[in-house]
């Protein structure tokens, strides 16, 4: 049975806005990737899953317990960390952390040391003082120290620089080895590529693609692009050679080749009996995978 399902899930806000038909599971030691632009029902379906909103339709279960029947039972083992943390602002970083703890019922310093230590965080100030990347910072902190088997995270390096986002990438996969299950909402290519195994795509409200990450990332089909001599040879090449041309531009002396890599040298066989100036693949990425659903008329 997968650790997180959601199920047909339905909550309309009108004027299109909302989530519609929501599915998606993750199993145990899953990373599973929740891409899209902000708006898109990322953040909608997360606050179901975390009990803080009820659907008009489906449902959704965190190890087979109803999300807003049982969030209390649930969130016992459950890391959430938010897009928009709300942070008490009368309290310092390490009062706030204590809270937490209480709550979470866990006092580990040794990891609490560690991640502090990972994240760069001094947590000695007041949270009004802090920036928005220490105040994200300070919220990953409170989201991990628990060491939690399930992990919820909506946009997680929103407010974090360069480095900081590196840090946490790596720290994600050192999570990923020990076992935790993940759900990460992102509209960051580089980081749902890094560490996900599955993805799911929304675009208005709607999943309209899940795909394992592998897929993607060792998709056998190629797209090869070729600069010829002249317009001559790229029209000779599309009467003669015998491999399926999916773009041309004869005025541009270009051709764009689809094929299958076990083709590959068929192509480039076929080559040697033109003249040509350069030939390279158009590498299929994440990025590319997700802008076919996102371009216009798509």
């Amino acid at each position: 049975m997968p650790v997180i399902e959601v199920n047909n899930l339905t909550k309309d806000y009108g004027h299109g806005r909302g989530i519609f038909d929501v599915s998606l599971s993750v199993d145990k030691g899953e990373v599973f990737g929740f891409l899209g632009p902000n708006g898109a029902g990322k953040t909608t379906t997360i606050r179901h899953l975390m009990g803080f909103s009820n659907p008009q339709r489906g449902k959704s279960t965190i190890n087979g317990l109803q999300c807003n029947r049982q969030a209390s039972r649930i969130l016992e083992n459950v890391g959430y960390l938010p897009g928009e943390p709300a942070i008490p602002e009368n309290l310092t970083g390490t009062q706030f952390i204590r809270m937490m703890q209480g709550l979470r019922r866990s006092h580990d310093q040794k990891r609490l040391d560690h991640l502090l230590d990972l994240f760069q965080l001094d947590v000695r100030g007041k949270t009004k003082r802090m920036s928005l990347g220490n105040k994200r910072k300070l919220a990953v902190v409170t989201a991990f120290m628990a060491d939690p088997d399930i992990l919820i995270l909506d946009e997680p390096t929103s407010g974090l620089d360069p480095v900081m986002q590196e840090a946490f990438v790596a720290f994600m996969k050192e999570e990923k080895k020990r076992g935790k299950t993940i759900l990460l909402s992102s509209h960051i290519f580089s980081e749902v590529d890094a560490i996900c195994d599955t993805i799911a795509i929304i675009k208005e409200g709607k999943i309209v693609s899940t795909v394992k990450a592998d897929d993607i990332r060792h998709n056998q089909n190629k797209v090869f692009h070729i600069v010829f001599e002249s317009a001559a040879e790229v029209n000779r090449f599309r009467a003669e050679a015998g491999i399926d041309v999916a773009y041309a531009d004869p005025k541009r002396h270009i051709a764009q080749v689809g094929i299958h890599e076990s083709d590959t040298n068929r192509l480039i066989a076929a080559l040697t009996k033109y003249n040509v100036e350069s030939f390279r693949e158009n590498k299929f990425t994440l990025e590319n995978y997700f802008m076919r659903f996102y371009e216009k008329g798509a």
